[in-house]
């Protein structure tokens, strides 16, 4: 039984273990994913919808609604277009 808790903890987290610490987007946007990762409640399934990897659906509506949605929310973070996009 043990085995079995210890095999699916690695599986949960294996994602989050190999995450790039800053992922660098379109339009000069870098995002600081470990940073994200220790301040967003919910954990990865706050942004990532069904598991963590790749966001289906990312692009600029998504980012604009759901990232500066976030940040208006937790009244942190960039929410301008110059604080993202440098």
């Amino acid at each position: 039984m043990k085995k079995i808790i210890v095999v699916l903890s690695l599986v949960a987290f294996a994602g989050t273990a190999f995450a790039a610490d800053v992922i660098e987007m379109k339009k000069g946007v870098k995002f600081n994913h470990k940073a994200h990762q220790a301040a967003v409640t919910g954990g990865c399934k706050a942004c990532h919808e069904k598991a963590p990897g790749k966001i289906e659906g990312f692009g600029k509506d998504f980012a604009h609604k759901t990232c500066k949605g976030c940040h208006a929310e937790m009244k942190k973070g960039p929410s301008g277009c110059k604080d993202c996009h440098k």
